[in-house]
């Protein structure tokens, strides 16, 4: 992983305080940036959905909604810390594979100690996450975490909330925004967006026009928005 990358990390609990005291010891580590705070679960769930969250903190006692339940009801969920008041909720915490289950008040020591628990899970795969330094990057599919070789990718095509992904072995389909799993592709040069529903690697294009792009037996469309930049890339 880059050096310059930092984890991206969500706070959700209902006291204000208590996301305050995260906020602080995590600025007090180097690698990490708070990209959201939220009392109310629900209202986190657009960022959850439509931006990359390497480490989510949630607290379990909310109105509203438990953060168990809550955290049962994510797609493609990011790795889990708890924070909670109440030590009786250990045991269920760990059924959703949490990393770690943090009782307030969290002593800044027991708190680096989850931090480097994330860090020793996440070692072998982050670099693969964000496509930085690797040519592989992680895709979720049907509750799966698949490898997958950035040069095998042909196509990605948008569905919505989800994205098809095809590769020269396989198609998987992911809960993920085009646009997101985009921005995870970026530092690839050969991936390219050539329609608002379309990325195409641009290895895998033999033939083009400026209308169009073949890929394997799939003929995909350029968008006319994208129509010059995508030419002078394939031209190259």
């Amino acid at each position: 992983m880059s050096q310059s990358y930092k984890y991206r990390c969500l706070l959700i609990d209902d006291e204000p305080i208590a996301i305050k005291v995260i906020e602080n010891y995590l600025a007090r580590i180097d690698g990490f940036e708070v990209v959201g705070t939220f009392t109310n679960a629900l209202h986190a769930l657009g960022m959850l959905r439509d931006q990359q969250v390497d480490l989510l903190f949630l607290d379990i006692q909310m109105p509203g909604i438990n953060g168990l339940e809550f955290f049962k009801t994510i797609q493609n969920p990011p790795k889990l810390i708890f924070t909670t008041a109440f030590r009786n909720f250990a045991a269920d915490a760990f059924e959703v594979d949490a990393l770690d289950y943090l009782v307030k008040p969290i002593p800044f020591e027991r708190f680096l100690k989850a931090i480097n628990r994330f860090l020793d899970v996440t070692s072998t795969t982050a670099s693969a996450l964000h496509a930085s330094e690797t040519d592989f990057i992680i895709l979720r599919s049907d509750k799966k975490n698949y490898k997958v070789k950035i040069s095998d990718i042909l196509y990605i095509e948008s569905l919505d909330d989800y994205v098809r992904v095809h590769t020269l072995h396989q198609k998987l389909v992911c809960y993920q925004r085009l646009t997101a799993l985009e921005e995870q592709l970026k530092a690839s040069p050969h991936i390219i967006r050539v329609h608002r529903s379309y990325v195409v690697n641009a290895v895998h294009v033999k033939v083009f026009t400026s209308y169009n792009v073949v890929v394997g037996d799939k003929t995909i469309p350029i968008g006319r928005n994208y129509r010059e930049k995508v030419c002078i890339i394939l031209a190259k």
